[in-house]
């Protein structure tokens, strides 16, 4: 990894969330036990400067978040690069109701089935200390974020 790229894109979250948010799915990774887990994602917001992910507390993500919060995304954005994105699962569900409205409307826009943007078992976490870079085959470059 080439962390020394004295260039940082500019657009810090915003290009983030539209790495994240212009591909159909992107992958969250945990990790439990020494062992990592993948799985596709596909909402991304944001919300008071701060990166936000919705899941339901009856998942298996949900459970792994409550053991270690260490995560690690990425999306491979055809023609742009792919996207690194680590930090930790800030766990405090402080969704607004927007962002619970649009999170809910999306996973129900996949198929599942909740109670409505208030269902308990919706659950909204944020990026805690959040690094992220756009990578190619030739350099990482850092993307400034707050």
């Amino acid at each position: 990894m080439s962390d020394s790229c004295a260039q940082t894109a500019p657009e810090g979250i915003a290009l983030v969330l539209e790495y994240l948010t212009s591909i159909p799915a992107w992958y969250l990774a945990t990790s439990v036990d020494n062992q990592p887990h993948v799985r596709p994602f596909s909402f991304a917001a944001e919300q008071d400067g701060k990166i936000w992910f919705c899941t339901a507390t009856t998942k298996d993500v949900w459970e792994e978040l409550l053991q270690n919060q260490r995560i690690e995304a990425t999306a491979w954005w055809p023609g742009h690069g792919w996207l690194i994105l680590r930090g930790r699962a800030g766990l405090e569900d402080r969704a607004a109701p927007a962002l619970r409205e649009a999170g809910w409307r999306h996973l129900e826009g996949l198929g599942e089935r909740y109670a409505g943007p208030d269902d308990p078992t919706l659950v909204f976490f944020s990026v805690e200390e959040p690094q992220a870079w756009i990578c190619n085959h030739d350099a990482w470059v850092p993307v400034a974020l707050p």
